[in-house]
């Protein structure tokens, strides 16, 4: 329970983040961020619960994560809009 509790202040920061960050970049990491919490809370529920299908829920979080990441990683380097 407590690692649940660590895990949804370490999402409300990250969410703030994404919303108050000061460049374009800065809010690609947090979304990274949210994204890698949202993981480990589905991984913690699935070892509580004893549901291993939620793990495979998890990997498919992760992958779809990283996709976005790279896709957004690209987007800038080809020079996006940036908000120095």
């Amino acid at each position: 329970m407590l690692s649940l509790v660590l895990m949804a202040l370490a999402l409300c920061l990250a969410f703030v983040r994404l919303c108050l960050g000061p460049s374009l970049p800065d809010r690609v990491v947090a979304l990274e961020l949210f994204s890698s919490v949202i993981v480990g809370i589905i991984g913690v529920v699935a070892i509580a619960t004893d549901v291993p299908s939620l793990l495979d829920v998890a990997i498919v979080m992760a992958l779809m994560a990283f996709m976005a990441t790279i896709g957004f990683a690209r987007f800038l380097e080809r020079g996006g809009p940036r908000d120095d």
